[in-house]
C-alpha cells in the first residue's frame, strides 16, 4: 500500500481524493498522529480512503495495549471517527492502563455498500495492521504494532470488532460491540454480508454484546429491528461454546448508543486490568471464575458464579461484583451511580480575564463542563450550555457513533463581566463537573498580567 504521512500522513492506493464531509479534521500534533491510506481498486484491498488518528498518552515510556473505537455506516457515522482519539472519556481509560486510544475514519460515500470495509475481509484487516506500523514509527512507539487491543464498535462498526475478534482472538483483551455484530447466517438480498464461522474452540476474549431496546426487543418492526434475533444468535453460539460473554440492553434507546459509555468504559476498565500482561514478552490473563458474576439472559440481577443455579450456557458473563452492579444499573434505567468526584483541572492559568486549563476526565462519568470561579463566585460555565441528544449533557458534546462534535469544544474562558477598570489581582479558579453532577476541587489559576498601563 502506498501511503501519505498527515502531521506525519500516509497515502495508499489509487481511488481520486474524497471530498467533504472527509476534509474536515482536527489537526495533529503531538500526542496525535495520524495516518492516512488511499483507496485501492486492487482484488482483496480496501476500496475505501481511510484515515487513523492515535493519542498516545504524554509520558509513557512504553505502550501496554491500544484501545479501539470504531464507527459505524454511512458517511455521517464516518465522518464522526475523525474525533474519535480526541475523546476525553476513553482517553482517561487509555491512560490509566497505559494504551493509545485509536479511532479509523473509512471515507465510505452515502451510496456505497460499507461491508467493503466493515467487513475485515474487505482488506481492512490488513489496513488496520498497517496503521499501526505506520504510527508506532511516527510516534516513536514501535511496540504499537504488537500491544493487545480492546475493541469498541458500534453498528458497522460492531461487525468488524466482532470479526477481528474472532480472526484474531490471541490480539484482542476485551471486545464492546455496540448494536452490530458478526453474521453466523447468510442473509437473503445482502450477498456482500458473508457469515464467519465460529472456531471449535471457544474465544477467550471477554466479549458485551450492546443493543437498544428498540433495536428489536421491546419494538419489533423497524429498520433495526434484525439487531437482536442476530445478538441474541451470537450470543447463544459463543455462551454455549464457553466464551466469557454477556448481553447488555439499553432500556431507552435505539440504534444511538445513548450512555452505554459509563458502563463499556467501566467494563473495559476491569477487563484490562486483569488482562493486560505486565511485560512486553507476558501473555493475557484469564478472569477467573472467583471474580465472575453471572445473569439470566434479560434479567436485572447477577449473582456470584459460585451461586448461579440458572443455565450457564444462556447466561450473562460479567467480569466483577462492581460490574454486576453497574450493569444492572444499566439495563433498568441506563443511571450508572458514580459516588467519586472528577480529578482537578490542570494548568490553569489567567491572563488579562482569559483562561486556559487542562483536565483529565473522570473514568466513571466523564466530563459534563467545567465552572469558573472569580474571587470565588461563579462568573460562567465551559460550555456555557450542556447538550446531548443521544444522551448525559458531555462536555466535548456527542456524535451519533459516540465521539465528539466538531469543532472540539476549548478548555478556555473569557470573563466578559471584567472591566478595563478592574485591578488585574483577581483570583481564577476553575472546577470540573462530572456527568452526575459531583464537582472536583477548585484549581487556583497562576495569573499572568500583559496589559500595559505605562
Amino acid at each position: 500500500m502506498r501511503l501519505i504521512l498527515l502531521g506525519f500522513v500516509l497515502l495508499s492506493g489509487i481511488v481520486a481524493a474524497q471530498e467533504t464531509p472527509y476534509e474536515v479534521a482536527p489537526d495533529v500534533q503531538p500526542p496525535y498522529y495520524r495516518v492516512r491510506y488511499v483507496g485501492s481498486t486492487q482484488p482483496n484491498e480496501l476500496r475505501f480512503s481511510v484515515r487513523y488518528t492515535i493519542w498516545i498518552p504524554p509520558g509513557v515510556k512504553r505502550l501496554r495495549g491500544l484501545v479501539v473505537h470504531q464507527h459505524g455506516c454511512g458517511e455521517g457515522s464516518c465522518k464522526s471517527g475523525l474525533t474519535g482519539a480526541f475523546d476525553l472519556h476513553w482517553q482517561a481509560l487509555a491512560k490509566k492502563h497505559d494504551c493509545a486510544l485509536l479511532a479509523a475514519a473509512y471515507e465510505q460515500p452515502q451510496s456505497e455498500d460499507c461491508q467493503l470495509w466493515c467487513d475485515p475481509r474487505n482488506g481492512s484487516d490488513r489496513a488496520f495492521q498497517q496503521s499501526l506500523s505506520d504510527l508506532g514509527t511516527a510516534s516513536g512507539h514501535p511496540e504499537l504494532a504488537t500491544v493487545p487491543w480492546a475493541l469498541w464498535g458500534h453498528s458497522g462498526g460492531g461487525v468488524w470488532a466482532g470479526m477481528m475478534t474472532i480472526m484474531h482472538p490471541h490480539r484482542v483483551a476485551a471486545t464492546w460491540l455496540r448494536s452490530g455484530v458478526p453474521l453466523l447466517e447468510p442473509v437473503e438480498n445482502r450477498p456482500s454480508a458473508k457469515p464467519i464461522s465460529l472456531p471449535r474452540e471457544p474465544i477467550g476474549v471477554p466479549m458485551m454484546l450492546n443493543l437498544g431496546t428498540k433495536e428489536g426487543v421491546s419494538v419489533t418492526d423497524g429498520r433495526f429491528a434484525g439487531v437482536w434475533p442476530k445478538v441474541r444468535a451470537l450470543f447463544v453460539a459463543m455462551r454455549d461454546q464457553g466464551t466469557p460473554i454477556g448481553v447488555a440492553v439499553d432500556p431507552r434507546t435505539g440504534h444511538e448508543c445513548g450512555n452505554q459509555r459509563y458502563l463499556a468504559i467501566r467494563w473495559f476498565d476491569e477487563c484490562l486490568a486483569v488482562r493486560l500482561p505486565d511485560t512486553p514478552d507476558g501473555k493475557m490473563s484469564t478472569i477467573t471464575g472467583q471474580d465472575v458474576w453471572l445473569a439470566p439472559l434479560r434479567s436485572d440481577s447477577a449473582v456470584p458464579e459460585a451461586e448461579f443455579t440458572g443455565d450457564i450456557a444462556t447466561s450473562v458473563w460479567l467480569p466483577s461484583e462492581n460490574i454486576a452492579i453497574a450493569w444492572s444499573q444499566y439495563v433498568r434505567d441506563t443511571n450508572v451511580e458514580d459516588s467519586t468526584p472528577p480529578p482537578a483541572p490542570t494548568e490553569v492559568v489567567a491572563t488579562d480575564g482569559q483562561v486556559t486549563w487542562n483536565a483529565t476526565a473522570d473514568l466513571e462519568s466523564g466530563i459534563s463542563h467545567f465552572v469558573i470561579l472569580r474571587d470565588g463566585r461563579p462568573v460562567g460555565t465551559v460550555p456555557t450550555q450542556q447538550a446531548n441528544r443521544f444522551g448525559r449533557p458531555v462536555f466535548q458534546g456527542l456524535q451519533y457513533s459516540d465521539t465528539p462534535l466538531q469543532p472540539l469544544v476549548q478548555m478556555e474562558f473569557t470573563d466578559q463581566r471584567k472591566t478595563i477598570t478592574e485591578p488585574d489581582d483577581n483570583q481564577y479558579e476553575v472546577v470540573s463537573v462530572n456527568t452526575v453532577g459531583l464537582e472536583s476541587p477548585p484549581t487556583q489559576a497562576e495569573a499572568k498580567i500583559t496589559r500595559d498601563d505605562s
